[in-house]
């Protein structure tokens, strides 16, 4: 195959189940937010404690800074959208509302950091087979442009719904689509090994909820399903290299060139769109949100406002 080497029908049923798995999780920290809690706080410090040092230390394939990086910033992002949907008045303060897209972009410049890193990698690094080149330098860039095409944080919502999902009624689909694509050829760049459960799936469990599930919390869905599968590829790490579902990456420069050319073309597309919204509608991106009057924007402000 183009991007992975043969995929079984084990590793291929464990996918989905990944998926499942994933997407059960987060509707289970919709649910309530005791539950919620008790996922993004007291699992992580049992782990952090009893586990993550002996499963991720150093010279592990989970062992590196941007791991560890990962797991507390993903949980961060968990317990600060928590705090906006159930601490009342927070989803009106405007310094607060700040918070999503910080910690979203902060999660985006961490990735964009390593694949620049990565670039003048090669061989067998912490147990990861790195093949550094343009494509990290180009996928680089689409992260920066997913980074500027942020916007509409001032509108963002909380459903009147008994879940209080925190909704996002700026952050299009397109966007949504041009974040999977960077991140994807993100992950093959720098954990290729990983790419077919920490790319694809990882990205699928939360892009399903916020297409036919929640729509308009795709970051919510995808700060919890990050967190969760962070938490578990933390605890077995063997699980996406060395097990019997492990699905490996091709390895071939041209496969690293294509995602990452993908995802450069999305995210250009995407700041073009988003230049000529702000310019023809004369929209003031700090104050305002771009995408109204959109069909699918419209139609997620009506379902969340309140009546």
């Amino acid at each position: 195959m183009f991007f992975f080497e043969n995929i079984t029908w084990q590793s291929g049923l464990m996918w989905v189940a990944v998926v499942a798995v994933l997407m059960g999780l987060n509707e289970l920290a919709r649910m309530n937010k005791w539950v919620a809690l008790l996922l993004f706080t007291l699992v992580p410090l049992v782990l952090t404690i009893l586990v993550w040092p002996t499963t991720a230390g150093a010279g592990s394939s989970t062992g590196t800074w941007f791991h560890w990086v990962k797991v507390y910033s993903a949980l961060a992002g968990c317990l600060g959208f928590l705090a906006l949907r159930f601490i009342k008045g927070a989803s009106t303060n405007k310094y607060l509302l700040f918070f999503p897209p910080l910690i979203l972009a902060i999660n985006i410049m961490e990735a964009v950091i390593r694949d620049f890193q990565v670039y003048s990698l090669q061989g067998m690094i912490d147990g990861v087979l790195m093949n550094g080149g343009i494509w990290n330098i180009m996928n680089g860039v689409a992260g920066i442009l997913n980074i500027l095409t942020i916007s509409g944080w001032v509108g963002i919502m909380i459903s009147q719904d008994k879940q209080k999902d925190m909704v996002w009624p700026d952050q299009m689909w397109f966007w949504i689509i041009a974040y999977d694509l960077w991140n994807f050829a993100y992950v093959y760049n720098c954990v290729s090994d990983h790419a077919f459960y920490a790319g694809a799936a990882l990205l699928i469990s939360c892009t399903i909820p916020a297409f036919f599930i929640k729509k308009g919390a795709w970051l919510q869905h995808r700060a919890q399903t990050l967190a969760f599968w962070m938490m578990f590829t933390m605890s077995f790490p063997a699980f996406v290299g060395e097990s019997q579902f492990a699905v490996a990456s091709t390895h071939h420069n041209a496969s690293l060139f294509v995602a990452s050319f993908l995802s450069l073309a999305a995210n250009v597309a995407v700041f073009v769109y988003h230049l000529y919204r702000i310019k023809k509608y004369k929209r003031n991106v700090l104050k305002e949100e771009v995408y109204v009057g959109l069909k699918s924007f419209e139609e997620i402000k009506a379902r969340n406002k309140k009546s």
